[in-house]
C-alpha cells in the first residue's frame, strides 16, 4: 500500500513541477516503537495526493501540498483489518472509513492534531498543534528558521486523569479525552453561554494538558501561546510523531 501512496506523491510532484507551482513539503516521520497510520484532512485548497497511508517505525513518507492548502494531518494506532468484516479499523484516532485513505473523514477524537494554512493572510503559513480534541501521540512540527511547535509528552501514561482515559483491550491507555469530549458541558466546550474568550477560560483539565504541552491548543481559545507563523514558501515542515 506504502508503494501505491509513493506513486501518488510522485505523480503529484510531476503535476506541479509541470504547472510551474512551487510545493512546500510535510516530511512525516514515525519515531513510535510501533506502526502508525498518519491521515490527512483537507479543510480548503486543493486536497493533498493522499489521505491515508502506512509509516513503520524508522520511516518517512513526503507529502506535496500546495501553497493555498489548509487542513490537519494526524496518525492512528492499533490498526487492522477486522477478520468478520473485512473493514480497516484503529483503536486510537480512527477515520471510520473501513480503509487505509481517510477520504475526506476526519480524525474520531481523541487525537493529536497538526492543522495548517498555508498562504494565509500576509503572505504567511499558520500552524498550530491541537488537543482540543484530545490527545492520542506525542507530535512536533518543525520548519526551518521558524518556531517549532508540538506535543512531546506521553500524556496517556504520564497525566490523563482516568475520566478522560481511553484504554485499548489490555487496559492500556491509548487515548486522552478532552474535558468537552467527556462531559459534553457547555463550560468546558465554549459554548452556549460560554462561547466567548471573556466567558470561557481554561478549565482544571484544560490545564494539565496546557502543564504537559504548552506551546499547544489545550481549549477552543487557547490562540495567543499556540498559534504560529512563517513566511509562505520559506521552509518545508517535519512533522515526527513520538519525537
Amino acid at each position: 500500500m506504502l508503494g501505491v501512496q509513493k506513486l501518488l506523491a510522485l505523480a503529484f510532484s510531476l503535476l506541479l513541477h509541470i504547472s510551474g507551482t512551487n510545493s512546500i513539503n510535510f516530511i512525516i516521520s514515525n519515531n513510535c516503537p510501533y506502526t502508525i497510520w498518519p491521515g490527512t484532512l483537507t479543510g480548503s485548497g486543493p486536497p493533498l495526493p493522499t489521505t491515508g497511508f502506512e509509516l513503520a517505525h524508522g520511516a518517512s513518507f513526503t507529502i506535496a501540498a500546495l501553497p493555498s492548502w489548509s487542513g490537519r494531518i494526524w496518525a492512528r494506532s492499533q490498526c487492522h483489518v477486522d477478520g468478520a468484516t473485512q473493514r480497516f479499523v484503529c483503536a486510537s484516532a480512527d477515520c471510520g472509513t473501513g480503509q487505509i485513505a481517510c477520504r475526506g473523514a476526519g480524525a474520531i477524537p481523541p487525537a493529536t492534531l497538526a492543522e495548517f494554512t498555508l498562504n494565509g493572510n500576509g503572505n504567511m503559513d499558520f500552524y498550530d498543534v491541537s488537543l482540543v480534541d484530545g490527545f492520542n501521540l506525542p507530535i512536533s512540527v518543525v520548519p526551518q528558521g521558524c518556531p517549532t511547535t508540538g506535543c512531546l509528552v506521553d500524556i496517556n501514561n504520564k497525566a490523563c486523569p482516568p475520566e478522560l482515559a481511553i484504554k485499548d483491550g489490555s487496559g492500556g491507555i491509548i487515548g486522552c479525552k478532552s474535558a468537552c469530549l467527556a462531559f459534553q458541558q457547555p463550560q468546558y466546550c465554549c459554548t452556549g453561554a460560554f462561547s466567548t474568550p471573556q466567558t470561557c477560560p481554561p478549565t482544571s483539565y484544560s490545564s494539565i494538558f496546557k502543564s504537559q504541552c504548552p506551546l499547544a491548543y489545550s481549549y477552543a481559545y487557547d490562540d495567543k501561546s499556540s498559534t504560529f507563523t512563517c513566511r509562505s514558501g520559506s521552509t518545508d515542515y517535519h512533522i515526527t510523531f513520538c519525537p
